[in-house]
């Protein structure tokens, strides 16, 4: 355990822990006796992935174990995802990103054939937590385009682009000498080349005969034993599809002129029907018009009544813009379903494996683009089944997403109680079929909440306890607004064009459930949460007019533009405040002057009807000045035991508070450097020219009056007026008015991006020399004019602490970031509790500025002298709608808070950090203790201060793909690993970290990945893991009946061993293809598992082979003893035959 005596440090005794740490401060910061012990170590950090949520981004192919009950998707970058029960899951990853084309499952062996677009075969091992490549096959002279592999057997069959067969052995994944060849396979029954393979198949019946269909419209009955074709059988389309009847005598094809064709095994002249399923009828009896495709057709017998057909496609070509269909034919009906996505790959799930019994089919499994659709075909409708997999995370594109460990016990419950009844109403009553698998045993027992914001203004709460994910809770934000209905109306509204609802930024308090999100429409609600039904007549709002004007130098015109002001009580703020919320908007928007006063989005004026869950408590938009739109919100928060809400943008920031409706303070930043009294500030007089509200004002335009406003905070002391520079500053506030124009929030990130990476490798001037007292000069050159135009509010923290160096009291505090790297103090003055909190006004004042780092602040907390982390206080949740006497019980004053700080001493620690460094800063004294310079070459894109192994450690990602862990205080790098490069703006804007080493990002635009940085984590994932493979007898064989017994009826077995073995065909070229052994044999577990599960699992397998060895011995003994009897029996024979001749007659 390292200890840090704070006192040495203080009087540069000891030296800072790594190369790019400082330590400097002045001696007699803190009493002599305090240290601070960090028990965090590097040893208690480890990076690794955990689980993937959500649905497979652009599936290519699935199947499914009839057995086992579980279903694999791969997908168009090599992935496979694997499904069992509800929270059974796994992810696995193809090393070449190839395409995967093809899967078959080993059926109830726990294995796993996949074949991909980059000509290679895989076998995978199932019967481990983390699934594994045993063998690998990749062909070099070939193309694959089908496989097959029959039921129960060891053969795989492979079908080519140059329309051969090949046929590999999937035990030892060696390619056998038996080769059907194509032009062998068709002779003369067509001139030209037949095309690919597209389907293999082995008669149900008959296992030596093979179905083989070419894409020209020639199948070929193959005869495996005499290796020749049987029949062929000819269609003028090309095939896409072939499906067996169980009997099989005959076979249906699916064509690409919407036709199914079925055909007699003996009669390969002429099909025995022909049916156009989606095609006109003509009244001549002409042949029906050609329809689309039909990709694909099943073909499934019943024993008590019709068979069904299954199909996709095959929709007439005027059907133009309808969505993809999925046709059911049964008996005499013709359902056509409606999916919402096109279908990738359906498969009918039947009772049996066997395919020479009656299949019994129950449901249709439907791999849609961006779903998973499982249909009833048991009940009437064929209503579909209740998806338990959290499939729908890409419902709507997910904005933003927030994660929180270790949160309430009781708020899952709550949400899940309040989420259930939004269910969804006619699923079937069918449990899920696809049910195989077991949970892990994990450790873990803290609740887990991920909140993702979505593109349509919707919320989702999912309980991610337990390596699982489920949907709690949805709430959508845009039932407060109006939808806008007409084109003209849509434009005046709206300054986005494609999902003006959709969520921004969020800020969560967990144990008061108060929730508050901003849009892209720079609007922002506050939610509180209840279990009772409400109906709100008219919904709160509060209009924000977020500018700052910029001065000119000259007098005030009396005659010029004014602003409307009315005066909130007890505000400080500049006269930048809107009417109070119950009175209108009185803004204008005519064709022939700028807009004005005018909100992006209308607020509902019919009553609200709330259901239990998250009710609205306050709507707050900021509107249009001067024919500029708002500026989007770059942060938010919110706090409980304040009853306030602070959000801010490029103009600068907003307090609000939510519990009196009323704006409490609308600064610019700018302002925010200079400290203010909050009840001493003057109005400022009407500005002849109004600065757009793209720029960030000058701290002279804040409520200093014209005698002040050429005064720099730092000296106080008057300069004169420069008019050269404000003639610039004029200059250059028309050109950006201009040329501005408003942009989504996505355009802007990606703009943000750019700006920064081609800017990291740029040098930076040190302001370490800034850190003690920093002051800056507020001249009004070009160069700072252009900085500050920049500077946007990019973060919050609501605090107790001491809010100026002199003071000796902790007091509620706002800590202010901004993009330029600059921290700022905003003191807040409370009433008491009760009805003088509702009554009395909250004061709010700025106290300047405390510190500068490099780069935008990402996130700041506070610690206690001894170095444990001060959360914000908080009001303990309580139902709005209920009685007073129970509010009354569960509301209480927020926390106590922390003990004053002596006289010259030190009592608490600001954690400080940035796109490019870390400080911490002892408060009250505002000196800098701590600094660590992060990256120097890239940024940092989200920063987190979290809870880990008992302790506090900075979280980092950085842009280049690094993520890295800091002990606090001392900031001494205790991880570092190169993980993953930043690829795509959606994991910058949904990375996120939290507590007890967990973090999580969108991995794709349908997919939440889940890592950890906890070293007792990732030791513990082999048992938090879930288990696909669990032991399951095979069903028995179906029972093939006297008769057929007797006369031969029955299936025909076959020896594939002799045929396809090597002293059968011989051994297989070996330019065609080459053996790749994987690392998920024996030894490549021995490595990858871990605990008492991997024990077991090695154990089982050790088992496994040791019975397999048994049973080779058993079948050897047997063979020796039949032989020993038949050498015995001919002994006899001989002896009987000699036994009375002599030996003259031999």
């Amino acid at each position: 355990m390292k200890k840090f005596n704070i006192r040495k440090v203080l009087d540069g005794l000891t030296a800072a822990s790594s190369s790019s740490s400082s330590a400097t401060a002045q001696s007699g910061t803190l009493r002599e006796n305090d240290a601070i012990q960090e028990t965090l170590q590097s040893d208690h950090f480890q990076l690794c992935k955990t689980v993937r949520h959500g649905f497979p981004y652009q599936p290519s192919s699935m199947a499914f174990d009839p057995v086992q009950k579980i279903l694999a998707v791969g997908t168009q970058t090599g992935a496979l995802r694997l499904f069992g029960r509800a929270g059974v899951e796994c992810y696995c990853q193809h090393e070449s990103g190839a395409a995967v084309i093809q899967l078959q499952f080993l059926v109830n062996e726990g294995a796993l054939v996949s074949a991909l677009a980059d000509d290679s075969i895989h076998m995978w091992n199932l019967r481990q937590k983390i699934p594994a490549i045993l063998h690998s096959l990749k062909f070099s002279r070939e193309r694959i385009t089908y496989c097959h592999l029959p039921f129960q057997s060891k053969w795989l069959y492979i079908g080519t682009e140059r329309g051969n067969i090949h046929i590999v052995n999937v035990e030892s994944f060696t390619l056998s000498g038996y080769v059907i060849m194509w032009n062998k396979a068709i002779e003369l029954s067509t001139k030209t080349h037949p095309g690919p393979v597209v389907h293999i198949s082995d008669n149900p019946m008959d296992e030596g005969k093979l179905l083989i269909g070419f894409e020209c419209g020639i199948v070929v009955l193959w005869d495996l034993k005499s290796k020749k074709a049987d029949c062929r059988y000819s269609y003028d389309e090309a095939i896409h599809s072939v499906a067996w009847h169980h009997e099989g005598k005959q076979f249906i094809c699916s064509h690409s002129d919407g036709t199914l064709t079925t055909w007699n095994i003996r009669i390969p002249a002429k099909s025995a029907q022909i049916i156009t399923p989606h095609g006109k009828q003509h009244k001549d009896g002409k042949k029906p018009e050609p329809c689309k495709p039909i990709l694909k057709v099943e073909y499934k017998t019943t024993r008590a009544g019709d068979p069904f057909m299954v199909l996709s496609g095959g929709l007439s070509y005027d059907t133009v813009g309808r969505r993809a269909c999925l046709t059911v034919m049964h008996g005499k009906s013709t359902t056509v379903l409606e999916m919402d996505y096109p279908i990738v790959d359906f498969l009918t799930l039947c009772e049996t494996p066997y395919p020479n019994d009656f299949q019994e089919p129950y449901a249709v499994l439907v791999l849609l683009e961006k779903d998973l659709v499982l249909i009833d075909l048991g009940q009437i409708g064929y209503p579909i089944y209740e998806n338990p997999y959290p499939l729908t995370i890409h419902e709507s594109p997910v904005t933003c997403c927030e994660y929180f460990v270790d949160c309430p016990d009781e708020l899952i419950p709550a949400l899940y109680s309040v989420g259930s009844r939004q269910k969804r109403q006619g699923y079937s009553k069918k449990e899920w079929p696809i049910s195989g698998g077991n949970w892990g045993q994990g450790t873990q027992s803290y609740p887990e909440i991920i909140i993702t914001g979505h593109a349509d203004g919707s919320i989702k709460f999912w309980d991610a306890s337990a390596l699982m994910l489920q949907v709690l809770y949805k709430l959508k934000t845009a039932k407060v607004f109006e939808r806008a209905r007409g084109k003209e109306e849509k434009a005046n509204t709206e300054i986005v064009e494609e999902d003006p609802f959709a969520i921004q930024t969020l800020s969560w308090c967990p144990e008061s459930r108060m929730l508050c999100v901003a849009g892209v429409s720079a609007h922002v609600i506050i939610y509180r949460f209840s279990k009772q039904e409400a109906t709100t007549e008219v919904v709160q709002l509060l209009e924000v007019r977020m500018q700052c004007e910029f001065t000119d130098g000259e007098s005030p015109d009396p005659g010029g533009e004014q602003t409307p002001t009315l005066p909130t009580p007890g505000s400080s703020s500049s006269p930048q405040e809107s009417e109070p919320p119950t009175q209108p908007s009185t803004g204008s928007n005519s064709s022939d002057g700028p807009r004005d006063n005018i909100p992006c989005l209308q607020v509902r004026s019919s009553p609200l009807k709330q259901s239990p869950g998250y009710q609205v408590e306050l709507v707050i938009q900021l509107v249009w000045v001067s024919g500029e739109p708002p500026q989007p919100i770059t942060s938010l928060a919110i706090n409980s035991s304040y009853g306030l809400v602070v959000f801010g943008n490029s103009n600068g920031l907003a307090v609000v508070d939510y519990l009196q409706k009323t704006l409490l303070l609308n600064m610019g930043t700018s302002e925010l450097y200079s400290p203010s009294d909050p009840y001493q500030r003057q109005p400022r007089s009407p500005r002849k020219v109004r600065q757009p509200s793209g720029a960030t004002c000058d701290s002279n335009d804040g409520s200093n009056t014209s005698e002040d406003r050429c005064k720099s905070p730092a000296s106080g002391s008057t300069s004169p007026c420069n008019s050269d520079d404000e003639r610039k500053q004029n200059f250059i506030e028309k050109v950006k008015f201009k040329s501005r124009r408003f942009s989504k929030t996505v355009a802007n990130d990606f703009a943000k991006m750019s700006r920064k990476i081609s800017s990291s490798s740029e040098q930076k001037t040190d302001l370490d020399t800034k850190d003690n007292c920093f002051t800056r000069s507020r001249s009004s050159s070009v160069t700072s004019i252009d900085r500050e135009s920049r500077e946007a509010i990019s973060s919050f923290h609501f605090c107790e602490s001491y809010p100026r160096k002199t003071d000796s009291v902790v007091g509620p505090c706002l800590l202010v970031g901004t993009t330029q790297g600059t921290v700022m103090m905003v003191a807040l003055s409370l009433p008491p509790g009760g009805d003088q909190r509702l009554q009395q006004p909250v004061g709010v004042s700025s106290c300047g500025s405390m510190v500068e780092l490099k780069g935008g602040i990402l996130t700041m907390a506070l610690l206690d002298a001894t170095g444990a982390l001060l959360p914000p206080s908080y009001e303990p949740w309580y139902d709005p709608n209920a009685s007073d006497e129970e509010k009354e019980k569960s509301r209480r004053r927020r926390p106590a808070s922390p003990p004053s700080s002596q006289e010259g001493q030190d009592a608490q620690f600001a954690v400080l950090c940035s796109e490019k460094q870390a400080k911490v800063v002892a408060m009250p004294s505002q000196t800098r203790i701590y600094k660590h310079n992060i990256t120097e070459t890239s940024f940092v894109l989200r920063a987190d201060v979290v809870q880990m192994a008992g302790a506090n450690c900075i979280a980092c990602f950085c842009a280049n793909g690094h993520i890295m862990t800091l002990s606090l205080p001392s900031l001494r790098p205790l991880l570092d690993v190169n993980y993953l490069p930043l690829t795509d703006m959606r994991i910058a804007r949904t990375f996120c970290f939290s507590n007890l080493g967990q973090a999580l990002y969108l991995t794709s635009p349908t997919e939440i990945q889940r890592i950890t940085y906890s070293q007792e984590t990732c030791d513990n994932r082999q048992e938090m893991l879930s288990e696909l493979f669990t032991p399951v007898e095979t069903p028995e064989a179906p029972n093939r009946g006297f008769f057929k017994g007797l006369f031969g009826g029955g299936a025909q077995s076959l020896d594939r061993e002799d045929l396809f073995g090597e002293t059968g065909a011989g051994k297989a070229s070996r330019s065609l293809a080459q053996h790749i052994p994987g690392p998920g044999g024996m030894e490549g577990m021995k490595g990858a598992a871990s605990g008492v599960v991997g024990d077991l699992a090695r154990a089982r397998i050790a088992l496994d082979e040791r019975g397999q060895k048994l049973g080779e011995l058993e079948d050897r003994t047997a063979a020796m003893m039949s032989s020993a009897d038949s050498f015995s029996k001919h002994a006899h024979d001989m002896m009987l035959k000699y036994k009375d001749k002599k030996w003259y007659q031999l």
